[in-house]
């Protein structure tokens, strides 16, 4: 894959000392900034690999497989999605998202670990208390969630991506309750107890004294202004939405993948780094809203486009995707199997169309081929050598050097 004519990378190499020496941060956001770096450059070693057929050699630099390089994301997605391709159920799949309101995203962005967490939790047991109830669906769901913090300009904009098989196993697991063609769950019901189950949840936390108000935020600390903030949230409309269902289980892996592993930007936005600053692209979907033009060029200075990007950092150790029910990691393996066996005997399929799911499955498997083949002739490229960091490659060849 070629290099993109601009990367995030670039960007810190060229600005992120006079950021360092402007601003305070973090020890995960210095971790960050340095990992990028480096990422795919001498610094980290790497591995020269050769094709057996043409003698043609190529230099590969380590990554630094940190979560929030855009430069790793793509290995790592490919990784995760290969282990869940068996997961998979044969019924249509579901995607919701569950978004917190702009005044609740200032106090987030202080307490990430906490706010984040809660924002899981709320969502999860939104999703299985209004599924177990029999005027819904009356089942045990499962589900995987995703975290983005970001929108399209990188501003904060805490949100979950949730993909769902549409149904669930009844309370004595012995059938399988698909949804309605079309519907999984009512979603202005999920928003009213999102956000009853989210607020009850924010002002337990402020009570016991586990969220940190600084600078503007500072006023919030004392108990009755805290209160005044979410008074209006209680009457507002919380935005939970269901996109369409899927074409199949297929089409979840291909979805997946543009989401599970994605950061704030990726390089393949980038437009421009000048005088002017950073251009990259972006979406404005409240123009898209009206008809109006919504696919967009914004232009930053240097400093604020770093700034934005390190928003988006969370704590070590801090798992932005979580799976939930039917899908918990647990039990996910035997409880999968009881699934298919059920929904096999309730709808069993012909020989034909399950060789054809399978060769469906092998043609989407998301690992890819590894190692790629030779650019050259497509041969099989050959591990000869790998090389600590910061020292060169003792192979006398002529390579072709790969920082894709």
């Amino acid at each position: 894959m070629a290099r993109p004519p601009l990367e995030v990378a670039d960007i810190l190499n060229r600005h992120g000392d006079a950021f360092l020496a402007r601003h305070r941060l973090s020890r995960g956001q210095l971790k960050v900034i340095g990992a990028i770096r480096v990422c795919r450059t001498a610094a980290l070693g790497g591995h020269v690999m050769r094709c057996g057929d043409c003698d043609h050699a190529t230099i590969a630099y380590n990554s630094c497989r940190n979560r929030h390089c855009p430069r790793c994301q793509g290995a790592a997605a490919k990784d995760w999605l290969a282990h869940r391709q068996a997961d998979l159920l044969p019924v249509p799949y579901y995607h919701l998202v569950f978004t917190l309101p702009a005044p609740i995203a200032a106090i987030a962005f202080q307490n990430k670990a906490t706010v984040y967490g809660l924002l899981f939790r709320a969502a999860a047991e939104t999703l299985t208390t209004i599924a177990a109830d029999p005027k819904h669906l009356g089942a045990r769901i499962g589900f995987t969630s995703v975290l983005h913090t970001w929108g399209s300009a990188m501003t904060q904009h805490p949100h979950l991506h949730i993909i769902a098989p549409g149904g669930g196993l009844s309370p004595d697991g012995s059938r399988w309750i698909a949804c309605r063609p079309g519907f999984f769950l009512p979603v202005r019901v999920l928003s009213r107890l999102f956000r009853r189950l989210f607020l009850e949840g924010l002002a337990a936390l402020h009570a016991a004294g586990q969220l940190a108000c600084h600078g503007d935020l500072a006023p919030r600390a004392e108990a009755r202004a805290f209160a005044a903030m979410l008074a209006p949230l209680r009457r507002a409309d919380w935005v939970v939405y269901a996109k369409r269902p899927f074409g199949g289980p297929e089409a979840v892996l291909a979805y997946l993948a543009r989401y599970t592993h994605r950061v704030a930007i990726a390089n393949s936005r980038l437009v421009a780094m000048d005088r002017r600053g950073v251009s990259f692209r972006w979406k404005d979907y409240r123009a898209r809203s009206s008809g109006k033009v919504w696919r967009k060029t914004m232009t930053v200075a240097a400093h604020e486009f770093i700034r934005r990007f390190l928003l988006h950092v969370l704590p070590d150790g801090f798992h932005r995707i979580r799976h939930y029910g039917l899908l918990a990691s647990s039990r996910r393996a035997p409880t999968i199997a009881h699934v298919r066996q059920i929904i096999a005997a309730q709808a069993p399929i012909s020989p034909v169309e399950a060789d054809n799911a399978e060769a469906r499955a092998e043609q989407n498997d998301p690992r890819g081929e590894y190692p790629p083949p030779c650019p050259c002739c497509g041969g099989r490229m050959i591990l000869v050598e790998r090389f600590a960091p910061g020292s060169a490659p003792r192979t006398i060849l002529a390579v072709r050097i790969d920082t894709s």
